[in-house]
């Protein structure tokens, strides 16, 4: 997707609040490009937090997001990606587990718009969780709604919940809903908590748009964090305790 105006805002306000102290990677290279009649948002995004930069000088020349992220306060950036056709400097198939090299390397991951496009999603998410060191956060901004056609899934934050928070039991900093366009007229950032806390779906009919909305979400990776044997989906969880018939796999027993 790159970075567009969504992103672009969300990670000017998480570098007032987030810093990364090591390595940080983007997962694709990232493009970053201010579309001319969405000027004044970017002006607006850092006057509303204080951050006394251009927004033109977060362009570099090829493109690409980069300076836009070191600027911001992220550090040197890594880029990786299937082949280096986009000059990505960690070549890795997200298909697949990291190598041990790789493995509690990372304070902060950037996925804007990548994961959407591996077939093997579950395989990806483990990749992410293996590469960040605890302590470490993936900032996450995928498709919610009205991507048809652009990648092979879109994302439900029931999938933040259960697989990061209640599976991993890493910590969700944020989880929300952002329109692609932020002049469209009554839809806005909508929160989305978590599911469990109800025991029902999150009904978002009427809450967000018709048209292109992102899941935006950021969560920590924390000392006591692990991976699961499975994540189970919510309200049916929540249905199947307590009853005879219920497997017997459960998401307290993780593994390395």
């Amino acid at each position: 997707m790159g970075v567009d105006y969504v992103l672009f805002d969300r990670l000017v306000e998480l570098s007032t609040r987030f810093q990364p102290d090591g390595r940080t990677l983007m997962l694709g290279r990232q493009g970053f490009k201010v579309q001319g009649k969405q000027r004044r948002h970017y002006k607006r995004s850092l006057r509303r937090n204080r951050i006394e930069v251009a927004y033109s000088d977060f362009l570099q020349e090829d493109g690409y997001a980069e300076t836009l992220l070191r600027k911001l306060g992220f550090g040197d950036v890594e880029t990786m990606d299937f082949s280096d056709y986009e000059g990505a400097t960690v070549l890795h198939d997200l298909n697949h587990l990291p190598p041990p090299e790789l493995e509690g390397q990372f304070d902060m991951i950037l996925d804007g718009g990548t994961i959407e496009h591996v077939f093997n999603v579950p395989n990806a998410l483990e990749c992410v969780y293996r590469m960040l060191r605890p302590g470490g956060r993936l900032i996450s901004n995928n498709g919610l709604n009205g991507w048809h056609g652009h990648g092979m899934y879109q994302f439900n934050p029931e999938l933040v919940w259960t697989f990061w928070h209640r599976a991993c039991n890493c910590r969700v900093i944020d989880c929300r809903a952002i329109p692609i366009d932020p002049d469209i007229e009554g839809f806005g950032h909508v929160r989305l908590s978590d599911p469990a806390i109800t025991g029902r779906r999150l009904r978002l009919r009427g809450k967000i748009g018709p048209g292109r909305t992102y899941l935006y979400y950021e969560v920590e990776k924390t000392e006591t964090s692990h991976l699961p044997d499975i994540a189970l989906q919510s309200d049916y969880e929540t249905r199947w305790q307590g009853h005879a018939t219920a497997g017997e796999t459960r998401l307290e027993h993780p593994r390395s």
